[in-house]
C-alpha cells in the first residue's frame, strides 16, 4: 500500500516539476520573440529564427528542438541535420501563445511562474515571521502576468456577457443621463477599458493605489483610443469627497488580496450612494473545504499561498483572506461593512463568481 501511494506521489510530483520546467521555456520563448518569429516567417531553421530575434543560433536551435520535443511546435523532418530541420507553430497553437485577446492565451500564466519563483524567498521569510510580501516583489512578471490574464475575458465576455446578464445595469449603462462607473482596484485597466467600450455613453473612473498598475493602465487606455471617457485615479476610493458620485460600483478579481476588505467595500457603498449598484468578481472556489479538491481549488490554493495571503498580510491589521474567499466569507464582510444581502448572480464561469451587493 505505502509503496503504490510512493510511487503514484512520485510520479505526480514528476510530471508537475516538467511541466514547470516546460512553462519556464514558454516564458523564455515568449520574451525572446521566438514564437513571434515562426508565427511571422513560417516555418523556419534555427539559424532563420537566430537571426529574426538576435538570439545566438545554438541557443534557438536547443530552444527548437526542446519545444519540438515537448510537443509544443512542429518540426518538418526530424531525421534532418539539426542545422536543416524547419520548425513552425502547429494549426491552433498560436491562440494559445501568440493571441493575447484570445480566451485560450495562456502565456500569462507562465509569467506567475516565474514571478512566483522570483518573490519565493520572501514568502519563506513571511512564513517565519508572520509578515507578508508586498506585492511589488512580483515585479514586472507579476504585472504582466495579471494584466495578461485579465485582458482577454474582459475584453471579450465583460461588456458582451456579463453585465448584459444583470437586466437592470445593462439597462441603466446604455441610458440618459449618461452613467458614472468607478472601477476599484482597477489594475491594469481592462475592466475599465472593456466597461466603456461595451457602453459608448458611460464615463469610467479606475482608482487604484498601485502606481505602476495606474500608469499602465493609463498607457493601455491611450493606446485603445478610450481616454476622453476612461480616466484612471492613484487615489484611496474611500475618499468621502467621493461619495454618491456613482450609478455602477464594481470591483474585479481583488477583494480576496486586499488587507481591509471591509472597508474597500464600506467605501464602495458610498461611493454608489442609494442608488447605485455594486458588483463584485472574484474567485468561483468551493463553498466549503474539500479534499482532496478539484483543479479549479488546486490552482486557488497555490496562487494563495504563494501570491494573494502573503500580499494581503503586507499591511497589519489585516483580514488574511487569501485567495478561496468563499461566498460565506465575503457575505460577512458585505454585512460587516453595511449592505443588507449579497446576492450571488446567475453568470456562469469556470473560474469567476459574481455578487451584487444592496
Amino acid at each position: 500500500m505505502g509503496s503504490s501511494a510512493a510511487d503514484a506521489l512520485a510520479e505526480r510530483l514528476f510530471g508537475a516539476s516538467l511541466g514547470a520546467y516546460e512553462v519556464l521555456t514558454v516564458n523564455l520563448g515568449d520574451r525572446l520573440g521566438l514564437y513571434r518569429a515562426l508565427a511571422e516567417t513560417g516555418p523556419a531553421t534555427s539559424a532563420e529564427v537566430a537571426e529574426t530575434t538576435g538570439t545566438h543560433e545554438r541557443y534557438a536551435r536547443e530552444w527548437l528542438e526542446q519545444q519540438a520535443v515537448a510537443g509544443i511546435l512542429d518540426v518538418d523532418d526530424a531525421g534532418a541535420q539539426p542545422h536543416e530541420r524547419r520548425y513552425r507553430i502547429p494549426a491552433g497553437h498560436e491562440d494559445v501563445l501568440l493571441d493575447s485577446d484570445s480566451l485560450s492565451y495562456l502565456v500569462p500564466l507562465t509569467r506567475f511562474a516565474t514571478s512566483f519563483a522570483s518573490a519565493l524567498p520572501a514568502v519563506e521569510e513571511a512564513f517565519r515571521t508572520g509578515g507578508g510580501v508586498d506585492w511589488s516583489a512580483y515585479g514586472k512578471d507579476g504585472l504582466e502576468a495579471q494584466e495578461g490574464a485579465n485582458r482577454p475575458v474582459f475584453k471579450q465576455l465583460l461588456g458582451s456577457e456579463w453585465l448584459p446578464a444583470i437586466p437592470d445595469v445593462h439597462e441603466r449603462l446604455q441610458a440618459d443621463p449618461p452613467a458614472k462607473v468607478a472601477d476599484v482596484a482597477c489594475g491594469a485597466g481592462w475592466s475599465s477599458i472593456a466597461i466603456a467600450r461595451a457602453y459608448p455613453k458611460v464615463s469610467v473612473d479606475g482608482y487604484d493605489v498601485d502606481e505602476p498598475s495606474v500608469e499602465l493602465a493609463a498607457a493601455n487606455t491611450a493606446a485603445e483610443g478610450m481616454s476622453e471617457r476612461v480616466r484612471f485615479h492613484l487615489r484611496d476610493a474611500g475618499d468621502p469627497e467621493l461619495s454618491g458620485r456613482y450609478d455602477l460600483v464594481t470591483v474585479f478579481e481583488a477583494i480576496h488580496d486586499m488587507p481591509r476588505p471591509v472597508e474597500v467595500l464600506r467605501a464602495m457603498r458610498s461611493l454608489a450612494g442609494e442608488e447605485g449598484t455594486v458588483l463584485v468578481m472574484d474567485e468561483k472556489v468551493a463553498d466549503a473545504f474539500i479534499a482532496p479538491g478539484d483543479e479549479v481549488e488546486r490552482l486557488m490554493y497555490t496562487y494563495s499561498v504563494l501570491c494573494c495571503l502573503p500580499v494581503g498580510m503586507s499591511e497589519q491589521p489585516s483580514a488574511a483572506t487569501g485567495t478561496v474567499m468563499r461566498t460565506d466569507t465575503l457575505r460577512r464582510y458585505a454585512q460587516d461593512a453595511g449592505f443588507a444581502d449579497v446576492e450571488v448572480l446567475p453568470i456562469e464561469h469556470d473560474v469567476f463568481r459574481f455578487y451584487r451587493l444592496s
